[in-house]
């Protein structure tokens, strides 16, 4: 530690804002410069784990969330995906830190127009467009499909075997053989839809996955956000004491919507293919979204939204999503657009040393030192090197190559969800982050701890609770049914009343 930083007060205020531009952003919010540009692309969180619905054991399933901070009442247009990008989840089963499947989404935007029939009474009308994505028969509108909605969406799910560009694309169909998907309007409020719950619901899909003898689901739509993290404390110089107890109800992030693409993948499909050597239980996972390399502004766009920017060139990743708060907290500041770029292939050679060196703990020394927090001295930090890039052994895979990424071991049962802990493998609850990371992990607190040292054996505080003042829930039991069930998030809340 730099005896003169340690002692400055610039240097405690500068490193209080480089922290709570990490954690105030919850697990991948607006994480970097560049795609704050786009928040459609922009991952905010990636959960893989056992199933724990009964009688869904022997799946996987797998959640990329993305276009973060959705306030409800966000009207007119909401919060559809970007149909000039790809929306990918990639699963490495062999532990060389490249992917062996990909499952890729494409959106194609469906537009209805709802006209309505204006003028005097009596006399001639003209059909004009209203203002509104929705409407009802009752007001006098008629669309072209039938539906209620002038813009909707559907996508495609492509199974990429091998490379993500090069590899074998194979479609994946729904139970009648059609490779279109519908998502659900978001949920626009409650004039709008009498029954939100079972209107998404009804976009749960049965899929069937090309080499696989049993089917999966697939939904890709609007859903509560499920992390919990308090952020006007956190922005306040971590305006908060991380070595007090956790808060169930201090959650800033309560009254946002995110968009989740969820998939249910029997294990087998995940672990038994041919590149899987090994014949190892344990994966590793994580998502990107990719843009056209090239964007031209047309200064007179046509009707829809179609024509007001010409797309062209290679799919360029732009958004990348594995463990929870690395960009964040672990990445420099310099480096994180360059991170969202990369892949866990090259991850030793561009990222290690952030890892074997970190600079979170130092900062948090710097500003709580005289609540008693105080960095780890082992570097290189091992530890990390195990947390964040090859998985702790219970999690490591066989000739593993150090990559960022989520790893689930397949071989571990779920633990219902009533008996979840929110604190995971540290707490005892082995199928629980970071094996894998289901929606009631709190893996704010579980890296706070990981990264002051509860994985070392010579930390002074490796034993010393470390929170960010907040926790999901006090006991999962007090939690939605919704939980309980694939796509394991909950109903988003409406717009309106708000």
């Amino acid at each position: 530690m730099n005896t003169l930083l340690k002692r400055s007060g610039l240097a405690v205020a500068v490193a209080g804002l480089c922290v709570t531009a990490g954690l105030s952003q919850a697990s991948s919010h607006r994480e970097a410069p560049f795609i704050t540009e786009m928040p459609k692309v922009d991952g905010t969180d990636f959960y893989m784990f056992r199933s724990y619905e009964t009688g869904r054991a022997d799946y996987v399933t797998l959640i990329a969330n993305y276009l973060p901070l959705q306030d409800a009442y966000g009207g007119p247009n909401y919060f559809d995906m970007d149909e000039d990008a790809i929306y990918e989840i990639h699963i490495d089963n062999s532990g060389n830190a490249e992917e062996n499947l990909t499952f890729q989404f494409k959106f194609n935007n469906i537009d209805n127009p709802i006209m309505l029939d204006v003028g005097p009474d009596g006399g001639p009308t003209e059909s004009v467009a209203i203002p509104l994505k929705g409407a009802t028969p009752s007001l006098g509108t008629t669309t072209a499909a039938g539906d209620s909605f002038q813009i909707s969406q559907e996508y495609e799910v492509t199974l990429i075997t091998g490379d993500r560009r090069t590899g074998t694309r194979q479609a994946i169909t729904d139970t009648t053989g059609g490779t279109a998907f519908r998502k659900p309007v978001d949920n626009i409020g409650s004039k709008t839809f009498s029954d939100y719950a079972a209107y998404a619901n009804s976009h749960v899909f049965e899929m069937a996955i090309p080499g696989c003898g049993t089917n999966g689901k697939v939904f890709v739509g609007q859903r509560k956000e499920a992390f919990a993290v308090n952020l006007g404390e956190i922005f306040d110089l971590v305006n908060t004491n991380p070595l007090g107890p956790r808060n169930a109800e201090a959650n800033d992030l309560a009254d946002k919507n995110v968009t989740s693409f969820a998939l249910e993948v029997p294990t087998t499909c995940l672990t038994g293919t041919a590149v899987n050597a090994n014949d190892q239980p344990i994966v590793g996972g994580w998502t990107t979204a990719s843009v056209r390399q090239a964007r031209v502004i047309n200064p007179a766009p046509s009707a829809n939204g179609k024509g007001a920017t010409v797309e062209g060139g290679a799919y360029t990743q732009v958004s990348r999503l594995g463990m929870p708060l690395v960009n964040e907290v672990v990445i420099g500041l310099k480096d994180k657009d360059r991170f969202n770029a990369s892949e866990p292939k090259d991850d030793a050679a561009q990222f290690l040393t952030y890892v074997t060196h970190p600079t979170l703990p130092e900062l948090l020394e710097i500003l709580f030192s005289d609540a008693g927090a105080e960095a780890p001295n082992n570097f290189p930090r091992t530890d990390l090197v195990a947390a964040f890039l090859t998985g702790v052994p219970a999690n490591m895979p066989v000739g593993v190559e150090a990559s960022e990424m989520i790893r689930l071991n397949t071989a571990v049962a779920p633990t219902a969800f009533d008996s979840q802990n929110d604190l995971g493998f540290v707490a005892g609850d082995s199928a629980g982050f970071p094996n894998g990371r289901r929606p009631y992990d709190d893996v704010v607190d579980v890296a706070l701890r990981v990264v002051m040292g509860a994985l070392t054996t010579d930390a002074t505080n490796k034993d010393t609770p470390f929170t960010d003042g907040v926790q999901l829930a006090a006991d999962p039991a007090t939690l939605s049914d919704e939980y309980e069930s694939f796509p394991y998030l909950i109903t988003p809340l409406a717009g309106s009343p708000n």
